[in-house]
């Protein structure tokens, strides 16, 4: 692998946005191409940032040979079919979250990755930023003892809009696989495994998505996370786990913010800021071609294995809600 790491963004939409401002904070990587569902949209796309490659064909973009790595940033249900198109093309995929729309389909994308020997990841961005970084290390030391009880939320509020994607069904609307995940994956991330056990209720809206949801998820030993997703009530977007010698509170926004405050027992709070560099999503780039480098296939910080788990979860809340998409 190259030192420095080539990039395509498959999409165009405010997420692909997000990711090619974070590209511009690394200086061993180059935004070699843009592919968008038109010609248009891929200048428009390309002339915003620079990128002299633009394709309107999908399948043209991973044909192009210099292209190392491939960012997927398109709508939920095109994650599996985007994502296993240049995977087998020989391309590092680091397809943006949920992973996809359930198990099944995530399953597929890790078998080809597996089968192709090709370097995949989930774009949970939030597990790189310093301030969760931080949050490991201070888990792995056991300062707060050990963890029994995490709460995280993220909740906002949209206007209704029956055509938008966060509504509609064809588009695996709802909180959960937009917002929910990030809370999700916290909670897996802490207590590093699946849940035994699952309970949770949602309001399902009049285009039959998840509007606002409460689950309690269950580990062993019997640890607790209570989670709880919206798009359409705002929530305090705030992230405890709770240990039996102290607790680590990520404020506001905890998905992308920099304030934490670590309590231990029989000292004063302390509060930590860990400043962001970009815009946030650099830190996953930055992963994903330190691991191109290393040659491996996978990520230490977000393994295939645990993306998996996580799209289970998922399923079996949506289970309990009675909640399944067109696609399905």
């Amino acid at each position: 692998m190259a030192d420095r790491i080539r990039w395509g963004i498959r999409g165009a939409g405010n997420i692909a946005r997000k990711f090619a401002e974070g590209l511009q904070a690394l200086p061993d990587v180059e935004l070699l191409a843009i592919g968008s569902r038109s010609q248009e949209s891929a200048d428009r796309f390309g002339d915003e940032f620079g990128i002299p490659r633009r394709y309107a064909d999908y399948r043209a973009m991973a044909e192009d040979g210099d292209i190392d790595a491939v960012y997927v940033g398109t709508p939920h249900p095109m994650h599996k079919d985007d994502t296993i198109l240049y995977l087998k093309a020989g391309k590092a995929v680091l397809c943006e979250k949920p992973f996809a729309v359930n198990r099944p389909q995530a399953a597929e994308m890790v078998r080809v990755a597996r089968e192709e020997g090709v370097f995949l990841m989930e774009a949970m961005w939030t597990r790189f930023l310093p301030s969760v970084v931080q949050t490991r290390k201070w888990l792995a030391e056991e300062i707060i003892g050990e963890p029994r009880m995490v709460q995280a939320d993220f909740g906002f509020r949209a206007g209704f809009d029956e055509e938008s994607r966060l509504f509609d069904p064809e588009y695996a609307g709802g909180g959960l696989l937009d917002v929910g995940v990030y809370c999700v994956s916290f909670a897996s991330m802490v207590f590093g495994g699946p849940p035994i056990r699952i309970a949770g209720l949602a309001n399902l809206g009049n285009t039959g998505v998840d509007e606002q949801s409460c689950a309690v998820l269950e580990y062993e030993g019997g640890a607790l996370a209570a989670v709880s997703s919206a798009v359409r009530t705002t929530t305090a977007q705030e992230a405890r786990i709770m240990g039996t010698e102290g607790m680590i509170h990520l404020h506001s926004n905890f998905w992308c913010g920099t304030d934490v405050t670590l309590s231990i027992q029989g000292q004063e709070p302390q509060h930590f800021v860990f400043p962001l560099v970009g815009n946030g999503y650099n830190y996953e780039a930055d992963a994903v071609a330190l691991a191109l480098r290393d040659g491996r296939l996978e990520s230490r910080i977000m393994p295939l294995d645990e993306s998996l788990t996580i799209m289970e979860t998922m399923d079996r809340l949506r289970a309990q809600w009675g909640l399944s998409y067109p696609m399905e």
